[in-house]
């Protein structure tokens, strides 16, 4: 079973690691390959994607490279909204919006904070998705009916990757793995996945007694 804030830390934050000192960046060898024609052009169309992507409903199941299993629901709403509704008997709930991330136990009835910044999740929710720039691409796979697509921070990739794997043809984000700076790995699988669905705002705002799951 996950410690709950290694739940947080695994499947939204980049590192659970000390940031790389200046001097270690400069010392990090390259992150990435030279990517091929093909790669840009499929980097443009993920991209092309997500910003046409303004709303998704799933079920998720969230597995650590230690065994530990989580579900739960997952609401996304673009630009900023994101709520991980984790079901029993992790007692977790996850809410990005207004530039932080909310994380509340309703067990011990405690709740934490943290700026938005801080977690790969901000790629997806900003109002327009850019691939570069922040963050690099630091491969881009491709295999029968999948197109993988891994990232890292242009400034600290050692901080840990953020990779998103999509079904082809069409494109359809179905799961992401996030590799932490202590090289633990998490991977979110999406299934029941809805798109462009109106979700409710309420979703969104954090309170004591959530409201109701579902759409």
């Amino acid at each position: 079973m996950f410690t709950r804030r290694r739940i947080l830390a695994v499947s939204l934050a980049w590192s659970a690691a000390p940031a790389a000192s200046a001097q270690q960046r400069r010392a990090t060898p390259g992150a990435a390959a030279p990517l091929t024609d093909q790669d840009r052009h499929d980097v443009q169309r993920i991209e092309a994607h997500l910003n046409a992507l303004r709303s998704l409903t799933a079920s998720f199941l969230q597995i650590s490279d230690q065994g530990g299993v989580a579900e739960g629901r997952i609401f996304l709403q673009r630009p900023g909204r994101l709520r991980l509704d984790y079901a029993d008997p992790t007692p977790l709930l996850i809410i990005a919006a207004r530039g932080q991330i909310i994380q509340h136990d309703r067990e011990l009835k405690q709740t934490s904070y943290l700026p938005l910044g801080a977690s790969p999740a901000a790629i997806l929710l900003r109002e327009r998705v850019e691939l570069s720039g922040e963050v690099t691409v630091s491969a881009v796979e491709r295999s029968a009916g999948t197109l993988r697509i891994a990232l890292v921070q242009t400034e600290d990739p050692r901080s840990g990757r953020l990779t998103l794997v999509f079904r082809d043809a069409p494109l359809q984000l179905v799961n992401w793995v996030v590799v932490d700076g202590q090289g633990a790995t998490t991977r979110i699988n999406l299934t029941n996945i809805q798109t462009g669905v109106a979700i409710d705002q309420r979703m969104f705002e954090f309170r004591e007694d959530p409201p109701q799951r579902g759409n």
